[in-house]
């Protein structure tokens, strides 16, 4: 009898617990971290070759390494300019990464050579992220801004600031999704 007794208790207590388990409302989902970042995935191309004399260009940004970063790859050719008699081909890589601090770094390599390490940041606007160089850094500081439209278009910016002066525009354009 009292093996019975000591079922049913263990029985009720389980079952309690149970019923104030379901009781308590579920813990919410996990947010996606790259949530903030969705809005750049894809492949995109520039809307203007713009004013003779500035370039064309594409990027894409896609996810690698089960998730663990979001690579973008882009180029850009720029004509010769009056009485050069090459333009410029750029590419580069970009690799956005949590920091695992709850923020995003990058780290930027291009084919001339530059190697730019950078913290996200995200601006009130929705759809909208900044990449800064740190400033403690010497040399020039560093800065790219994307910020998505309404009708979808992509507005980058890629800013340089010489040391103890402000950043200044150094490429911009616009694309749009292939």
């Amino acid at each position: 009898m009292k093996k019975i007794f000591a079922i049913g208790a263990l029985w009720a207590a389980a079952a309690i617990g149970a019923a104030a388990q379901s009781a308590t409302p579920q813990a919410a989902k996990p947010q996606d971290p790259w949530a903030k970042l969705g809005f750049l995935l894809g492949d995109w191309v520039g809307v203007d070759t713009g004013a003779p004399g500035e370039g064309s260009g594409a990027c894409a940004f896609a996810f690698a390494l089960d998730k663990s970063v979001l690579v973008r790859t882009s180029w850009a050719k720029f004509p010769p300019k009056p009485g050069e008699k090459t333009g410029i081909s750029h590419e580069d890589l970009l690799y956005i990464y949590p920091d695992g601090a709850g923020a995003f770094r990058a780290v930027y390599f291009d084919n001339e050579k530059h190697v730019i390490s950078y913290v996200l940041s995200f601006p009130a606007k929705a759809k909208a992220v900044t990449f800064e160089s740190d400033p403690a850094m010497k040399g020039p500081r560093y800065r790219m801004t994307y910020e998505q439209a309404s009708d979808g278009t992509l507005k980058n910016v890629f800013a340089i600031a010489p040391p103890g002066q402000d950043f200044t525009a150094h490429v911009e354009g616009t694309l749009k999704h292939k």
